[in-house]
């Protein structure tokens, strides 16, 4: 069983930062890559950014492509999503998802939902108008 924890939400201005984080425990951290997803109200969760369980292959989505990383820390069992340039469109409810494998298929994607075992309760982020 894994157990997921994000935090680092917060409201900020267009234009600002933030830096969201997600504390997982219960098994080897670096055997499965990791998602960050989102879901915005009366809209389907979608996939924002994954990183493999080494951390050298990552997937953005093109909404957050640019502005965002996604990154690892192994040693403190942690992942992150730094998002720059804020916009409205980024307000959601974003999720952090555990997979089961270390990579994704090369001939595949991570952005699949199907893909990822174990979600986290969410962390809001309010970006207003």
């Amino acid at each position: 069983q894994v157990q997921l924890v994000e935090s680092g939400g917060g409201l900020v201005q267009a234009g600002s930062s933030l830096r969201l984080s997600c504390a997982a425990s219960g098994r080897t951290f670096s055997n499965y890559f990791m998602g960050w997803f989102r879901q915005a109200p009366g809209k389907e969760r979608e996939f924002v950014a994954a990183i493999s369980g080494g951390g050298l292959s990552t997937d953005y989505a093109d909404s957050v492509k640019g502005r965002s990383t996604i990154s690892r820390d192994n040693a403190k069992n942690t992942v992150y999503l730094q998002m720059n340039s804020l916009k409205p469109e980024d307000t959601a409810l974003y999720y952090c998802a555990a997979s089961q494998a270390r990579y994704w298929n090369p001939d595949g994607s991570p952005r699949g939902r199907d893909l990822y075992k174990y979600w986290g309760q969410g962390t809001q982020v309010t970006v207003p108008s």
